[in-house]
Order: C-alpha cells, then sequence, then structure tokens
C-alpha cells in the first residue's frame, strides 16, 4: 500500500524545474550538433541554462537544510537534485568540448549517441515528475527499466564508435577528440541512469 508523503511540495518543484532544464539543454545541444555553425551561440546559451540549473540545486540544498520533516529521505533529495545537475553539466562539458575543439563536421555516432541521451532524459523527466504521486509507482519503475535500456543502447553505440574511430583514417588528434566528446555523451547516459536508480530506491523504500 502506498504510504501518502508529508505535503512539503517545494522539492517536487524542483525537481520539475530541474527536469526543465536539462531537456532545455539537450535541445539546445542537439540542434548545435546538427549545425556546428552555431556552437558558439549555442555553448554560451547552454551554459545559461546550466547556471539556473545550478541556482535550482542551490535552492533545493538549502531548503533540505531547512526542513524538518521531509518528503522523502534526505539522502534520496541529495542525491537526487545532484545527479540530475551532473547530467545538464555533462551537457554543457560535452557542447564546450565540440567547440574549443573546433568541431566542424558531426559523425553518424555522435548523434546517434545524442539521440540516445535526449530519450533517457524524456524518461527522466517523467519518472520525476511521478514522483509526487506513488500511486503511480509502477508506472515509474517501468521508467526506469526504460532508462537502463537506454543506457544499455548507449554502451552498444559508444563501443561501435570507439571501434570505427580507432579503425578510421582520422588524424590522430581528431581521434583524441572524438574519443574525448564520445566518452562524455556516454558518462552523461550514465548519469541518467543514476537518476534511475535513485528513483527506483525512492518508490520501493516508499511503497
Amino acid at each position: 500500500m502506498v504510504r501518502f508523503f508529508p505535503r512539503e511540495e517545494k522539492f517536487f518543484v524542483y525537481f520539475n524545474e530541474a527536469s526543465e532544464k536539462i531537456l532545455a539543454g539537450i535541445k539546445l545541444f542537439k540542434e548545435m550538433m546538427q549545425d556546428l555553425s552555431t556552437a558558439a551561440d549555442k555553448t554560451k546559451k547552454i551554459k545559461e541554462v546550466e547556471h539556473e540549473a545550478d541556482r535550482i540545486t542551490h535552492e533545493t540544498i538549502s531548503k533540505l537544510h531547512q526542513t524538518f520533516i521531509t518528503p522523502i529521505d534526505r539522502e534520496f533529495i541529495h542525491s537526487l537534485i545532484t545527479r540530475m545537475d551532473d547530467i545538464l553539466d555533462l551537457i554543457y562539458a560535452a557542447s564546450e568540448r565540440v567547440f574549443l575543439y573546433k568541431i566542424t563536421t558531426s559523425t553518424a555516432h555522435a548523434l546517434s549517441l545524442i539521440d540516445t541521451l535526449e530519450r533517457a532524459i524524456i524518461e527522466v523527466a517523467k519518472g520525476v515528475e511521478g514522483l509526487s504521486n506513488l500511486k503511480n509507482s509502477k508506472s515509474i519503475l517501468n521508467i526506469c527499466i526504460e532508462i537502463h535500456s537506454l543506457e544499455n543502447e548507449g554502451d552498444r553505440v559508444f563501443r561501435i564508435a570507439l571501434s570505427d574511430l580507432f579503425n578510421s583514417n582520422f588524424d590522430p588528434t581528431e581521434i583524441i577528440k572524438w574519443k574525448d566528446i564520445y566518452e562524455t555523451f556516454e558518462d552523461a547516459i550514465d548519469k541518467c541512469e543514476d537518476v534511475a536508480n535513485i528513483l527506483e530506491g525512492i518508490v520501493l523504500e516508499n511503497a
């Protein structure tokens, strides 16, 4: 039987606001990778979104210290907001690498990894949105399963990308650049799985 949370709703608001920032960040990054002539402008905009997300994270942690009774375990709140922030940090890191490395042409593998990351982020946002009402705990667990599946997909694409990269005719410098970029994509997808693990913990502890 589902146990209802105490009515401190602000944490759920923060979680959803953080989701919105991550979604905005991946949208900008996807647009950037589809048209690399916009890299400078898009990287700047992603950084602005990342700053807004940092503010949300700071406010969440401050609220956590000020709240006597929290709707879910304090450790879950702290872990969830920081792992969500990590996703956007890595999106910004990837955009900055693409810009600083002066990448002018994307690759099919890069676009595939970004698509997988975007789909994982959409699932993260759906899972986080469901936290305020655990009557739908089964749907959250199904979302977590989907995120795990997307992480496996990301691993597969990443391995193929590295194999193709090291067996290509790319200049060694370009290989180093793309290896770094691919690894940042994979790290971001892994952070989505970290969020899924936290969501699973919240659901199972409060079911």
